[in-house]
C-alpha cells in the first residue's frame, strides 16, 4: 500500500516536469521563428521607442466621410476664412468723388430780379386774376393762361400795366378768343385786321388773330400806337375803341373801372399809376 502511494506521487511529479519541458519547448520554437523572420523575412523589427517616435512625427491621415465633406462645403459658403497674418493685405482703393455742379437755368437773371419768372409762367398777381376769370367768365384755365402770359410779356415790353391789357380783353370779348364783331374785329382784344396789317406778320394766315398770343401782342401794339399819337392813356384808349369824338370817354372809364377791380383781386394797391395820372 505504501509502495502504491509513493508510485502515484512520483508519477504526478514526472507529469509536472514533462508539462514544464513541453512549455519551454514551445516558447523556444516561437523565439527561434521570430529570429528567423527578423533576419531573412521582409518585416523589419522596430523597437518600442522607435515606433513611438515615428507615430509622433507622422500623424495618421484620417479620410473624411461624405457627410463631413458636405458639412465643410456648406460652412465654406457662409464663413469667410481668416486672412493669414503672413499674407500682405492691400489697402482698399480710395474713391474720389468729383464735385457735382448743378446748372440753374436763368440763375443770373433771377439774381438780378428775385421776382422774375420763367417764360409763360404767370406772376403771383396774375395767378390770382386767372382764378377770378375762370370763376367769373367760365373760361377754362388752359385757354386763358397763354393770353394772360402774353399780356404780361407785351405790357412789360411796351410800358403798360398788365392788368390794363387784361381789362381791355374783358371789355372787348369777355375772354372769348373766337369772338368776331359786326365790324370784323377778331379775337380777345377785337383787333380789326385791315387796319393793322403792319403789325401782323405778312406770312400769317387770315385767322392768325384767333391765336391768343398773337392777338394780345397786336392789340397791345395798337394801344401803344395810340399813346404815341395822342400822348395820354385816355386818348389812347379812346383811339383803340375808335371813339375819339366821345366827350365823356365812356370806354376809358369802363376799362379803368375794371382794371381797378382787377388790382383789388390781385392784392395790389389801387393807387393810380403815373401813366394813368398823365392821361
Amino acid at each position: 500500500m505504501k509502495h502504491a502511494t509513493r508510485f502515484n506521487a512520483l508519477a504526478r511529479q514526472a507529469g509536472g516536469v514533462a508539462l514544464s519541458v513541453a512549455h519551454a519547448g514551445v516558447l523556444s520554437l516561437g523565439l527561434m521563428g521570430m529570429a528567423h523572420v527578423a533576419t531573412d523575412g521582409d518585416w523589419t523589427g522596430l523597437q518600442f521607442e522607435q515606433t513611438f517616435s515615428l507615430a509622433a512625427q507622422e500623424p495618421t491621415a484620417i479620410t473624411p466621410t461624405a457627410a463631413e465633406l458636405a458639412m465643410a462645403a456648406t460652412a465654406s459658403d457662409r464663413v469667410v476664412p481668416p486672412v493669414s497674418a503672413l499674407t500682405p493685405v492691400e489697402p482698399a482703393p480710395r474713391i474720389v468723388h468729383s464735385p457735382v455742379r448743378l446748372e440753374v437755368k436763368g440763375l443770373a437773371a433771377l439774381a438780378e430780379d428775385p421776382f422774375a419768372q420763367e417764360e409763360g409762367e404767370l406772376s403771383l398777381e396774375m395767378a390770382k386774376v386767372r382764378d377770378w376769370i375762370t370763376d367769373t367768365y367760365r373760361v377754362s384755365e388752359t385757354a386763358i393762361v397763354p393770353a394772360l402770359a402774353a399780356a404780361e410779356a407785351s405790357a412789360q415790353e411796351l410800358g403798360f400795366d398788365p392788368l390794363l391789357i387784361v381789362a381791355i380783353m374783358a371789355v372787348e370779348s369777355s375772354f372769348n378768343p373766337r369772338a368776331v364783331s359786326n365790324m370784323g374785329a377778331q379775337g380777345l382784344m377785337q383787333v380789326i385786321p385791315r387796319y393793322h396789317q403792319d403789325k401782323i406778320a405778312p406770312h400769317r394766315g387770315k385767322n392768325v388773330l384767333f391765336d391768343p398770343e398773337v392777338n394780345v401782342r397786336v392789340g397791345t401794339l395798337v394801344l401803344h400806337e395810340g399813346l404815341q399819337r395822342y400822348g395820354s392813356l385816355q386818348r389812347a384808349l379812346q383811339y383803340y375803341n375808335g371813339a375819339l369824338k366821345d366827350p365823356q370817354a365812356r370806354y376809358t372809364r369802363k376799362v379803368m373801372a375794371l382794371k381797378k377791380r382787377l388790382m383789388t383781386i390781385a392784392g395790389r394797391d389801387t393807387a393810380r399809376t403815373s401813366l394813368e395820372q398823365a392821361g
